[in-house]
């Protein structure tokens, strides 16, 4: 089967491959600058093709409760918003990391506090990989870089999210959704059938107890005791996911002697820097963490050994940048450069920052 390739952005990129990949609903709410996945699903009509229920809720808060009651019932649901709207979901996000639930949420992280700016923005790290709601709770944490993988890390996040019976988020920022690039769109996927819920998904509530007892899914627990057992075991399944998810890019790694770290638009705004700096003899590689949560920690602690300085760049005031300096634990020079308000750098502050920083 000949590939299709098409132009679009990131977040069209968003709704295409979800109906591809047989998610069996989206709820979601409208927010700059990810309303176009709403939008495109709402004139794809995937629900007259594939099934797919696709709907505008009342409220962030009520499309993420609708991802919990789904989620609960094996199906694989998903939502989108942007940094005010996310924040809103924070409470239904923990209860479902609570009851051990696969969905996937999508943040198209526009700039804050409050509703700031409709512009592009990477201040969502903290929330996301801190895990922004109540709880000693984990988020699988996806960050695109470009359109092709807004498209691809719906299959991946959704893999992952039923691999660990555990929510994923993908962490974009408005540059990458709302940018142009070709994409090769993924094979098409049936829906799961009924049964097929009910096999790969035990757990669930599906609405038939065969003589036995339903499945309740809940994250509630009164027995501080038996609550205690639930979160070690939570932690013991972030450890396996540590251990085995962790996916980063290098980029001119080998010789480097100095290297720059940036997720996201800002990772492509990077790789152009390093080829600038590269043009002018600094010896600049470039590591792009691909999953956000599990961080790639040891790999960065690995190049304080092996590198003069770091410099991490990002549309934030400095948030994956502590991170980054606990990794390497003052083995090796950190500092950080970082635009706010909306404002895209570009390459040559980067390279301006490194020298001034870091040289």
């Amino acid at each position: 089967m000949a590939e299709e390739i098409v132009l679009m952005k990131g977040n069209e990129a968003i709704s295409h491959a979800a109906i591809r990949y047989g998610v069996d609903g989206y709820f979601g709410y409208p927010i700059t600058p990810q309303s176009e996945v709403l939008e495109t699903l709402a004139d794809l009509k995937p629900w007259e093709t594939t099934g797919m229920v696709v709907l505008q809720a009342e409220s962030e808060v009520a499309a993420i409760n609708m991802v919990y009651g789904g989620a609960g019932a094996g199906k694989m649901v998903m939502t989108s918003s942007s940094s005010p709207g996310v924040s809103l979901k924070q409470e239904g996000v923990s209860y479902i990391a609570g009851a051990e639930l696969p969905c996937l949420i999508v943040n198209v992280m526009r700039g804050g506090p409050g509703l700031g700016t409709i512009q592009p923005s990477q201040a969502d790290y903290f929330q996301t990989v801190k895990g922004g709601g109540h709880g000693d709770y984990k988020l699988i944490a996806l960050a695109p870089a470009s359109v092709q993988e807004m498209a691809d890390f719906v299959g991946l996040a959704f893999d992952l999210a039923f691999k660990y019976r555990n929510p994923a988020i993908i962490l974009a920022d408005g540059v990458i959704g709302q940018m142009m690039e070709k994409v090769v769109l993924p094979a098409p996927r049936p829906r799961r059938t009924e049964q097929e819920v009910i096999e790969q998904c035990p757990w669930a509530s599906t609405g038939r107890t065969n003589g036995r007892k339903p499945n309740v899914i809940t994250s509630l627990e009164l027995q501080p005791e038996e609550m205690e057992r639930n979160n070690i075991r939570f932690q013991a399944k972030y450890r396996e996911i540590e251990k085995n998810e962790v996916r980063f890019e290098e980029i001119n790694c080998e010789d480097a002697e100095y290297l720059i770290i940036a997720f996201g638009s800002m990772a492509r705004i990077g790789q152009k820097a390093l080829e600038m700096a590269r043009e002018e003899g600094i010896k600049v590689g470039m590591l792009r963490p691909i999953t956000l949560w599990p961080f790639p920690t040891e790999v960065i602690a690995q190049y304080a050994d092996k590198v003069k300085g770091m410099l991490v760049t990002e549309l934030n005031a400095g948030q994956m940048v502590e991170d980054v300096r606990l990794a390497v634990n003052g083995k090796v020079k950190v500092e950080h450069f970082g635009r706010l308000g909306g404002i895209v750098p570009d390459p040559d502050e980067i390279v301006s920052a490194l020298k001034k920083q870091i040289l």
